[in-house]
This record gives structure tokens, C-alpha cells and sequence, in this order.
């Protein structure tokens, strides 16, 4: 019988800050884990390397072509509307506060995550296995699940309660806040970004003392919201409150001896982090020559553009209004010349075209030369437009890891902008807040400062992560798998 597996999750863990917590004694229960296990220090995130994005790819092993989450905003073109999962209170309480919260806790996956690929949850739920998970974004399973509205959300939403009439599906064991508890746990909840690991660990902990999983996806997200406050290079302080709400969960198991003799664990990141110090304000400098579309537009028909900021990079769309529509050449040029702009990607047919410095490169399946992780590739174009060098047949990038493949993902996703542009170190787009994390830390961009995280093996997993030359949360899914015995 398979070892119980907790897949812990610590948003924006980078992986030299991880191994300097260790270092400074800050971190020695993940310092335990890392003498044990195989480490991947360089696991690849999607593009946009942003939180929905690249959690829904590590539980649904695909790319955003195939799970159709974009970014942390997006403009739906079937309602005509910008979806926002929280770039910040400002930019929620721009499109609305309860549209904001419905699109995230309920639509995120029910509504947007494709129906035509399962994730680790409903696999695993399929196959016998007792799944569990604490608060993380991309949570739908087999099970349903009641709204709860306990805690600091009942009054702010008592109101509005028809919205939150619907009952969700996901995993067995399901923690989501002040929403969805799946059993009465001791545990104090709360919404509030930066204090939301105590609530994790003390319901995994109660999910262990009680045997209740087989699985556990364990998610610690506020060392995310201190890099962003404080910059990444500040996160040892984040991490080592990660370690001690780990720790909590071993303590629960019996100790670590204990606690490995029954769990395997794999550790791991959405994505990094890179310090910023200025707010490119995309939509405001459109604006200047189009008519950009507002959140709360009182004449969306004649919005000749939408802008979707989403980190360190954002999405672009042409809009068919009513009035005089945008030339899209005009509108390309005026992003790639734009400061702070690094990459300007589109779609052009079957292939993707991506452009940096008046420089293109066009790209599209095929059998000309193959990446890292073997998938082929038909190119036109110079391929240091991806800082990226072609050698034996085999394109590589190390500023910019796996891009071929994550940015033909980005350009093809149903819900991509027309244009899907990564901004330069130093520079992240403001949102529909007003608000960026200049003089702290972001991610979003296709660059490596943004896009590779850890991804530690403990008790399952390869036997040897080198064997494989790139790893990234695609691979997730499958390791999770195969430890179960489920093709």
C-alpha cells in the first residue's frame, strides 16, 4: 500500500531562499526534508508565471491552452467583462467586490477551468483515494460541498446570499476559508492576505491526528504576500513561518521519523519572485491613443481595447465595438516600443509569434528541432529573440526557460488576449487598482528570475530527478499519480 502523499504547496518560494532559510536555522523542518529527499531547483511555472495559472496547471498537468485559466485578470469575451481573482483589494473592489469572490471561489472552477481535463483531485477521488486539501485555488473534486458563510465573510455577504446559494465540488476534505469546511475543526479562519497559513496547518493537523486522507494538498500561500510587501530577497522571514506551520502538521504525524515512515512529500512552488521598483500603467498609456475599456465602463460598445494586467505581464485584446476599431499593426507597435515592455506575443495562424527589439521569431508544432523535454518545433525567425541558442537539433533558453512551450500555450488559450506581453526586470503592470508591488517583489513574466521555483521529492518520485533535463508543474500530476499506481 501506497506511503500517504502531502503535496505542499509555498507560493513564491524561491529556491535560494529556501536553501538560505535552511542555512540560517530559520527553516529546519524543510532543512530536514532536503537531506532526505532529491531536489529540482529549477522546475519551470506557466506563462503567465502567476498564482491560477500555475496552480491550475500543477493539478491538472496542462498548460493554459488546455486547463483555460489566463492570469489573474482576464476579459471574458462571450460576457464582455473583466474576471479578477484578487491582483489586489483595489482592483477587486474595481470590478466589484462579490463579482470578484464569485469569480474566484466559485467560477474560477466550476465555471472557467475546463471541463475537458480532470484534475489530480477528481482522478484521485475516482480511483478510491482519500483526498484532502487546504485552501488553494484550484480545488474541484468528486464531492460536494455546502457553502458555509461562517466567520468574518457571514455579514459581508449575508446580503448577497442568492449568489452564494450554489454548492461547489471538490475534493473530500475541503477548507476554503470562511466558505467551505467539509468537518468542525478548531481552527480560526481568516481571509485576510498574509495571516492564512495558522488556518492551513491547524486543519491539516486535525486532518492527520483524525486519519482522514490519503492525499493532502497542503497549500502555505502568505510567504507570497510578504515577498510582495518586502521583496524576495526579505522571504526568509515568510519561509520560516511556511516551516513552523509544516511543522505543526509533522508534530500532528508523530515527529518527522514517524511522520516519513508514513508520508511521502513533495515540496514544491507556483512560481519565483523578482524585485520591482516601477508600475507600468499599460491601460493608461493605450488609453492615450484608443479607447481603453474601464471595469465599470458606462459605454462598453465603444471600448476600442481591453487590458488585463496580471503581474509582471498582461494580456491585450482587440474588441469588436461599435465604433472605429483598433489597427492592430499600430496597436503591436506601440507595445513593443513601449518602456518596460520586454516581449510582445501574439498568435498568427497555427504558429506564435513572439517579438522583442524589432526582432521576431515564429514558431509552431513540429519536427525541425526538439526542446528540452523532447516536444518538436517548426522555427522562422532568429531564436535569440529568445535569448535562446540551438544546439545537436535542441533549443534551449536559460533567461528565458521553456518558451517555446509557454508562450504558444499563453497565445492559444481561449482566453488570451490578442497580444500577451512580458515586462523587463524591475517592471510590473499596474493593475485595475492603481496599485503595483514597486519597491518590493512580482512575478508574471516568461523570465527565469519569475519562472523557477523548487520541487523536492521526499519518500516518492524519480529516482533520480536528473534524469529528466527540465522539469516543470506539468510533471506534477503525474508523480502524484504513479505513486497511487494509476496510470
Amino acid at each position: 500500500m501506497a506511503k500517504k502523499l502531502v503535496l505542499t504547496y509555498v507560493d513564491s518560494l524561491r529556491t535560494d531562499m529556501l536553501e538560505r532559510a535552511v542555512e540560517e536555522g530559520r527553516a529546519p523542518t524543510f532543512g530536514a526534508l532536503l537531506e532526505r529527499g532529491a531536489l529540482v531547483g529549477d522546475c519551470v511555472s506557466s506563462f503567465p508565471s502567476v498564482t491560477p495559472v500555475a496552480c491550475a496547471e500543477m493539478v491538472t498537468g496542462a498548460a493554459a491552452d488546455r486547463h483555460w485559466i489566463s492570469g489573474m485578470n482576464w476579459f471574458h469575451r462571450l460576457e464582455r467583462r473583466y474576471v479578477e481573482y484578487g491582483s489586489s483589494l483595489e482592483a477587486t473592489r474595481a470590478v466589484g467586490v462579490f463579482r470578484a469572490l464569485y469569480d474566484l471561489v466559485y467560477n474560477m472552477n466550476l465555471a472557467h477551468l475546463s471541463p475537458e481535463v480532470e484534475t489530480l483531485f477528481e482522478r484521485l477521488d475516482d480511483a478510491g483515494v482519500r483526498t484532502a486539501c487546504t485552501p488553494f485555488l484550484i480545488y474541484r473534486g468528486r464531492h460536494r460541498h455546502q457553502v458555509s458563510l461562517e466567520g468574518l465573510l457571514r455579514r459581508a455577504v449575508e446580503t448577497t446570499r442568492l449568489k452564494f446559494r450554489h454548492h461547489t465540488w471538490g475534493p473530500a476534505e475541503l477548507f476554503y476559508g470562511d466558505l467551505y469546511a467539509s468537518r468542525e475543526v478548531p481552527c480560526r479562519s481568516t481571509s485576510i492576505p498574509g495571516s492564512r497559513d495558522g488556518y492551513s496547518a491547524c486543519c491539516a493537523a486535525e486532518l492527520e491526528r483524525d486519519d482522514a486522507y490519503d492525499f493532502l494538498l497542503f497549500s502555505l500561500a502568505d510567504n507570497d504576500n510578504y515577498s510582495h510587501r518586502h521583496g524576495p530577497e526579505a522571504s526568509v522571514e515568510s519561509i520560516a513561518k511556511a516551516d513552523h506551520c509544516f511543522a505543526k502538521l509533522v508534530e500532528a504525524g508523530g515527529g518527522l521519523a514517524a511522520f516519513l515512515a508514513d508520508h511521502a512529500v513533495i515540496l514544491l512552488a507556483d512560481h519565483a519572485q523578482t524585485p520591482v521598483s516601477r508600475g507600468l500603467p499599460l491601460a493608461e498609456l493605450l488609453g492615450r491613443d484608443w479607447i481603453v475599456l474601464a471595469p465599470s465602463d458606462d459605454r462598453p460598445e465603444l471600448a476600442q481595447l481591453a487590458v488585463s494586467p496580471t503581474g509582471r505581464a498582461a494580456h491585450v485584446y482587440l474588441l469588436p465595438g461599435e465604433g472605429e476599431r483598433a489597427d492592430p499593426d499600430e496597436v503591436r507597435r506601440r507595445l513593443v516600443e513601449t518602456e518596460g515592455v520586454d516581449l510582445v506575443c501574439r498568435r498568427e495562424g497555427e504558429a506564435a509569434v513572439v517579438e522583442r527589439e524589432g526582432e521576431q521569431l515564429r514558431f509552431q508544432p513540429g519536427a525541425q528541432i526538439a526542446d528540452l523535454r523532447g516536444v518538436g518545433w517548426d522555427l522562422d525567425g532568429d531564436p535569440g529573440v529568445l535569448a535562446a541558442t540551438v544546439e545537436n537539433g535542441c533549443i534551449q533558453s536559460d533567461d528565458y526557460p521553456d518558451p517555446l512551450a509557454r508562450v504558444y500555450a499563453a497565445v492559444t488559450a481561449p482566453h488570451a488576449g490578442d497580444f500577451v506581453v512580458s515586462l523587463s526586470p524591475g517592471y510590473e503592470a499596474v493593475d485595475w487598482g492603481g496599485i503595483s508591488h514597486a519597491g518590493g517583489g512580482s512575478h508574471g513574466s516568461l523570465h527565469a528570475g519569475d519562472s523557477l521555483g523548487p520541487l523536492l521529492f521526499v519518500g516518492c518520485g524519480p529516482d533520480d530527478p536528473a534524469d529528466r533535463a527540465q522539469w516543470t508543474l506539468r510533471d506534477v500530476m503525474p508523480v502524484v499519480l504513479s505513486h497511487f499506481g494509476i496510470e
